[in-house]
């Protein structure tokens, strides 16, 4: 009996030394309602950060009954104060002064900045794109770590589509190639259904450099099953300002809201906020049920009158927060040209505003339509700082891709604030240059290096491609026999909407080197992608090939029953006819282009 006696004292005393306490409690702001998505780090737990729910709640584990915690979000200033596992703690953030707004700024992707960046000034009426910057190669020995943001913006080509069709050459910084990539669906296998994310690789030669290599990044996003979406509290945002009086911004605007009111369901919530002459709720909260009445509604918008950007944001805002649930999908749904003219109408001014009702849970989705005062860089950074996507409508096809054919994968985010880190094998890479992935040219030189995370939607497939120059010594037979053959360890950072820490999913690009000429026609059509975007930029960067190379490569890979593929090949042509000089056009088409 003695003897049990000690063992039970014994575990008593081991339950002590290891016991749990649990902290729980409420970030609010000024006015008492919860802010979402606040970052939290305790000191205990080192780097490993957590985050608010839905409601501003958040439990962490610990293993003392207090402990050192700082809080952040973009639009209020930090805290950093010592929290109690014996009682509920509710902390409260004060906003940043409104004009004074300090947000950090972040990177599209983690490239030391080169001593030769510069970009090409171009003349297109009062369209704005913001100013890019190339990657260039980067020395894998110095910097063998990079990284970059993922999300589900492909506004840059149908944005380039319009352009070429009109006969026009395409500004430089319109060109984004992660969103070129982002427009086509590489994937030919069926997505996961089992909430994890999964990352495929491939090595193969570049098809404009035989002697470099391309390292396929592919990863794919769970799918949501049907019964498991969750009801939509939408508000759409309509320009209806003068200059939306043009038969592709506001009519192309009714037809495809129109087209997305079709498929709600009973469970969705849809309101309208319009602006131009004035600023107002345009149609209450209305049950997805009564579709007739929400499309009548649609119809009978007209544009005139100025545009009240700023009073505008304001009161979608206003009236997303009065129909916010937690389990919802709630979004604002901007349609416009982004030509603000009224009130704040700076593009750091307007971020500004965005940021401080991002932590709300509401995301910020935009529709950018029509030329000559298209404001594509307004639209981009409104959508990246309000936690949403950005995609542009040139025509009534591309209005039934964005807002019915990938509805889901555009409008029901599965991961937020996600990005990759990539760790390369200096044995095996002497340089990589990261393709895509631009920083606007102000920041290349910043010191925060920190990355700006985005959204992926549901079933969501992601293309990521390195070009890279291998050591001098390495083969690839040799290595992808050898026991150390990684080539990179890829690592995905997310937050899941369900939970409220920092979600880690390591990866390994292995040497599983194949020929381009034996590829799978995804890889191909992909490539055929960058090269067009290459020669579209006009850069030192894309010297080794040419219109012909790209049509070559696109036609052997494009399948002819598939819509935006077939369609790429006709866009190619068009583009080789607007960019070839004239005296070697007769060429070319001699060659069979």
């Amino acid at each position: 009996m003695k003897h049990w006696l000690i063992i039970c004292l014994l575990l008593l005393a081991a339950t002590g030394a290891t016991a749990q306490y649990y902290l729980r409690g409420a970030v609010v702001d000024a006015n008492g309602n919860g802010i979402y998505n606040v970052k939290i780090q305790v000191h205990s737990k080192g780097t490993i950060p957590y985050f608010t729910g839905t409601s501003g709640t958040f439990g962490i584990p610990l293993n003392n009954t207090s402990d050192s915690i700082l809080l952040q979000a973009d639009g209020y200033e930090t805290l950093h104060t010592i929290a109690y596992t014996s009682s509920y703690q509710t902390f409260t953030l004060k906003f940043t002064a409104g004009a004074t707004t300090i947000t950090k700024k972040k990177l599209a992707s983690l490239i030391p900045a080169n001593e030769d960046m510069r970009t090409n000034l171009y003349q297109n009426g009062n369209e704005t794109y913001t100013t890019l910057i190339e990657n260039d190669f980067t020395k894998a020995d110095q910097y063998p770590e990079t990284g970059f943001a993922l999300n589900i913006n492909r506004a840059s080509y149908s944005n380039i589509r319009r352009f070429i069709h009109m006969d026009m050459k395409v500004p430089a910084d319109a060109v984004r190639i992660e969103e070129m990539l982002n427009y086509f669906n590489f994937n030919r296998q069926t997505p996961p259904t089992n909430n994890r994310f999964t990352c495929q690789t491939q090595l193969t030669q570049a098809p404009w450099n035989v002697q470099n290599r391309l390292l396929f990044i592919n990863l794919q996003a769970p799918v949501l099953a049907l019964d498991s979406i969750p009801p939509s509290n939408l508000v759409f945002l309509i320009d209806v300002s003068g200059s939306m009086d043009q038969p592709n911004r506001l009519p192309l605007l009714k037809e495809a809201f129109k087209m997305l009111v079709n498929n709600l369901r009973q469970q969705d919530t849809v309101a309208i906020v319009i602006y131009g002459g004035i600023v107002g709720t345009y149609l209450p909260p209305t049950s997805g049920i009564y579709k007739d009445s929400i499309k009548t509604a649609i119809e009978k918008l007209e544009a005139g009158g100025e545009t009240p950007g700023e009073a505008a944001l304001k009161t979608a805002y206003k009236l997303a927060e009065s129909i916010y649930h937690k389990e919802a999908n709630n979004r604002i749904i901007l349609a416009s040209d982004g030509d603000f003219n009224v009130g704040i109408t700076s593009d750091k001014e307007l971020e500004d505003l965005v940021i401080q009702h991002r932590q709300s849970g509401i995301a910020l989705t935009c529709l950018g339509v029509g030329m000559g005062n298209y404001k594509d860089s307004k639209l981009e950074a409104l959508a990246k700082k309000g936690n949403g996507n950005f995609a542009y409508l040139d025509n009534i096809n591309e209005a039934e891709k964005t807002l019915v054919t990938e509805f889901t994968k555009t409008i029901y985010t599965i991961a937020s604030n996600a990005y990759v880190t990539v760790h390369f094998n200096p044995d095996y890479v002497s340089k990589y240059r990261l393709i895509g992935f631009d920083n606007k040219k102000e920041l290349v030189n910043d010191t925060t290096r920190e990355l700006e995370g985005g959204e992926i939607g549901t079933g969501h497939a992601f293309r990521a491609v390195f070009e890279i120059e291998t050591t001098g010594y390495f083969n690839d037979t040799i290595a992808a026999n050898s026991s150390n053959n990684d080539i990179a360890d890829l690592l995905l950072h997310y937050h899941s909407p369900v939970s409220n820490a920092d979600n880690l999913l390591p990866f390994t690009a292995i040497n599983n080197y194949r020929p381009f000429t034996m590829l799978d026609s995804s890889y191909k059509l992909a490539s055929a992608v960058i090269m067009f975007g290459g020669l579209l930029k006009q850069s030192d960067l894309w010297q080794h090939y040419n219109w012909s190379d790209v049509f070559r490569i696109a036609k052997s890979a494009v399948n002819p029953n598939n819509y935006a593929e077939a369609e790429f090949l006709n866009l190619l042509e068009a583009a080789n006819k607007l960019y070839i000089i004239p005296k070697k056009r007769k060429q070319k088409k001699e060659r069979g282009f």
